[in-house]
């Protein structure tokens, strides 16, 4: 329910509260969403979805895509057009895919020929297009990055992205609020990487689920805005739906000169910052969690298993499973033992490496290089190091280190100096390792299989990764350089730009007309609207989800994630569909590529299973990729049933028309999951939200909230059920424009002389049956 006028609100509920466009009385809201990042990977669908329901993109001035996941990050010198530099076929299409919807649907555009071009977490904020105050959604989990802003967001699944694309709002329910704080002074080559997986170890992968948590604390504020990124980056590595810190000087000194951020010195900044001055939690806000830690108690940190939360300090020693409390943490321990090639007591220090990664949308901003490069200069790659890799987030962090000579100490050590792009940290890219490598990696997920078939992952810091190359082992950086300061002090300094006009590049250095439409201000404040988005107000529609009956598949693990439902190579696809075979790929599938026959849904009667029940906990964790849920449906699997499970997991499903069911109640889940064990079929009567035997006998009831079983029930799509809210959305549009004017799209895309249009329009990348040469990026 809304918060009480008067009643101390936390930040989390005062940008809420800013952003609804429509409460239901059973607290579903209708929330508008003020920014867009898109990539190759989780939009062709959504945008097939518009031109399938002939639809248009509502806010093109408020959306802003780039291609990263699948893009190599090898040299670009000479690089004529996308289709002709990327060889994976399905890799090329999903980027020419989105080339195409970006000029079919007028949105601005970061391309391979773009030095702005980058991970879509890393180039957001460096453009200023993340501000404080704003709500923001990407189909990324990752998107809680830009939390560190004091900004909702939040990873949305690919039929959020449709929904966003059409209508610029989300349908969705108020979160829990958890604060974590963090107090003290962090010791000498201690980094916020290693606060966030300290933090992920004590509260556990599904410790903020439902929640979203606010960062807090005297390191909280002593860290720049890079290190907050990386903080707020991992939160939903705890489950969280976002992660978020409160605005401060070290914000505002960060958007300073950001080409899309209000222009500093001018009346817009001075109200911006008055009004990003007030997003603070309130004396007395109520958190449903609060979690307090002492700085002094974390040391460079970093994973052993194939869970963020499976966390030591580096001076320990890889666990032994049958210390575990339950059973099911034994086996889950041991498992990961056998697939990390581990022994229970081995030291950290002792473990050599492969490979190291020292990039992705968690740790590859200027700060980060730095802090590696301080650790890696004079030195020399291990020799039992095969690769270490150095990946920039964006083009324009690469041409920073280059300025600074980070390039060169990387290079001198043996290191690979390469383009932006997400690179390893989920290898659907080139980057991969060879099954059973060892990585030492700054990225942020160490599932199995997530940088390539059987490998094996360590999250660490880029001081730590970079100590591990240098040492051919994992090893604690403060062994290997005598620290003056922490870290995060002393390498990861402000990244502060000269006061003044903003400009993407340099071409405005010496280009007038550039120059003068840059310092142009909009000629109105009206919100640029598709107009002709009203004219498609029907739904599509779902299949109805009544009664379900069918075989039953016992899946009995915890912290089934989205990269086991369906690994990352089959998720090069620009449709919704063919993903049922693939569905558990690694577990159902031998080295060999033969079927496993010891896994459930390889035996009879499970192949043609239709519900799965899992007993473990947090079923779904990992990614927004929708690609999961899918893989579920198309093998036939319209209703799972576990514990608990991933927020975001649980949302994509309903959005598919399926149905997930919570059961908490140990008895009555073991006697839904003893009747699957057993073969037989199990009945889900939704209207009457009831599970039943194949014999019809009652097991037990389950909970539902009304919202989403009625548009289950109708078959009903979101879209439509929006767009019928159209006079409401207007009115919050033309409200906004006038309070908060430097969130309007329109501030900085419609320009004098312009004639109304976007400044900045997609640089055209032509296929290559048309055979034209790559146009020069327009600037802004």
């Amino acid at each position: 329910m809304p918060v009480a006028e008067g009643v101390p609100q936390t930040l989390y509920d005062k940008i809420l509260a800013a952003h609804v466009v429509d409460e239901k009385l059973d607290g579903t809201v209708l929330l508008y969403i003020d920014r867009h990042l898109v990539h190759e990977v989780t939009s062709p669908q959504a945008f097939e979805g518009l031109k399938n329901a002939k639809r248009k993109v509502r806010r093109p001035d408020c959306t802003l895509a780039t291609t990263d996941h699948n893009v190599p990050t090898t040299s670009r010198k000479g690089i004529k057009d996308i289709a002709t530099f990327i060889k994976e076929d399905d890799s090329r299409l999903q980027c020419t895919t989105l080339e195409e919807n970006v000029k079919d649907f007028d949105i601005t555009y970061f391309g391979l020929g773009d030095k702005r071009q980058g991970i879509v977490h890393v180039i957001g904020p460096e453009q200023g297009f993340t501000l404080p105050g704003t709500t923001l959604v990407c189909g990324d989990s990752h998107t809680s990055t830009h939390g560190a802003f004091g900004c909702f967001a939040m990873g949305i699944g690919t039929s959020e992205v449709e929904h966003v694309l059409a209508t610029q709002c989300l349908i969705t329910k108020r979160s829990k609020n958890m604060r974590i704080q963090v107090n003290g002074e962090l010791a000498p080559g201690v980094s916020s990487k290693d606060v966030v997986l300290y933090a992920i170890g004590l509260i556990g992968t599904a410790g903020g689920t439902g929640s979203v948590i606010e960062f807090c604390g005297s390191v909280i504020r002593s860290l720049s805005m890079e290190a907050r990124m990386s903080i707020c980056n991992m939160a939903i590595e705890a489950g969280a739906r976002a992660g978020m810190v409160a605005p401060d000087d070290i914000t505002f000194e960060y958007l300073k000169g950001k080409p899309l951020a209000p222009v500093y010195g001018t009346p817009g900044w001075e109200r911006a910052i008055k009004y990003w001055r007030s997003l603070h939690s309130d004396p007395g806000a109520k958190y449903d969690i609060d979690v307090q830690i002492d700085a002094k108690d974390i040391v460079p940190t970093v994973t052993w298993g194939t869970s963020p939360e499976d966390v030591v300090p580096i001076t320990g020693s890889v666990p032994d499973p049958e210390t575990f409390k339950s059973e099911s943490k034994k086996a889950a321990g041991r498992r990961m033992l056998e697939y990390m090639g581990l022994t229970p007591g081995t030291p950290m220090q002792d473990i050599p490496v492969d490979k190291v990664f020292i990039g992705s949308c968690t740790n590859s901003r200027i700060e980060d290089l730095r802090a590696a490069a301080q650790v890696v200069k004079g030195k020399k790659k291990a020799d039992n190091v095969k690769r270490a890799m150095i990946v920039p987030g964006s083009g324009i962090v690469k041409g920073q280190a280059e300025a600074e000579g980070l390039d060169k100490i990387f290079l001198d050590a043996g290191f690979e100096w390469r383009e932006a792009g997400c690179s390893m940290c989920l290898g659907m890219n080139p980057d991969i390792l060879a099954p059973k490598e060892r990585c030492a990696s700054t990225s942020n997920r160490n599932f199995e299989g997530r940088q390539g078939a059987q490998s094996r992952t360590h999250l660490m810091s880029p001081v730590m990764a970079a100590a591990a190359a240098i040492t051919g082992k994992l090893s604690d950086v403060r062994k290997l350089t005598e620290y003056k300061a922490s870290p995060h002090i002393e390498a990861y300094k402000l990244n502060t730009s000269t006061p003044g006009k903003a400009h993407a590049d340099e071409a405005i250095e010496d280009d007038d007309t550039a120059r003068e439409r840059l310092g142009d201000q909009p000629e109105d404040s009206s919100p640029q609207v598709n107009t002709l988005v009203a004219e498609a107000t029907g739904s599509q529609g779902l299949p109805k989800f009544l009664v379900h009956r069918g075989i039953a598949a016992r899946l009995d693990r915890p912290n089934v994630d989205t990269d086991a439902i369906i690994p990352k190579q089959f998720l090069k696809t620009i449709k919704r569909t063919g993903l049922g075979t693939a569905l558990f790929h690694d577990w159902r599938t031998k080295e060999d590529g033969s079927p496993n026959p010891d896994f459930i849904l390889n035996q009879e009667p499970w192949t043609k299973a239709k519900i799965l029940v899992c007993t473990g906990a947090n079923f779904g964790c990992g990614s927004s990729r929708e690609h999961a849920p899918w893989a579920l449906n198309d093998f036939g699997i319209r209703c799972v049933i576990a514990p608990s499970f991933a927020d975001i997991f649980f949302n994509n499903t309903f959005k598919n028309g399926m149905l997930p069911i919570a059961i908490r109640n140990a008895t009555e889940l073991e006697r839904i999951a003893t009747e699957a064990g057993a073969g037989r079929e199990i009945e889900v009567d939704l209207p009457n939200q009831v599970i039943r035997d194949a014999d019809g006998v009652e097991i037990c009831q389950f909970e539902v909230e009304e919202f989403r079983k009625h548009c289950l029930v109708n078959g009903l799509d979101d879209i439509g059920l929006t767009l019928q809210l159209e006079d409401k959305i207007v009115e919050y549009e033309r409200r906004v424009s006038a309070n908060t004017p430097w969130v309007d799209g329109t501030a900085y895309l419609r320009r004098k002389g312009q004639g109304g249009k976007l400044a900045a329009k997609a640089v055209p990348v032509p296929t290559t049956n048309r055979g034209q040469p790559l146009k020069d990026p327009i600037d802004w």
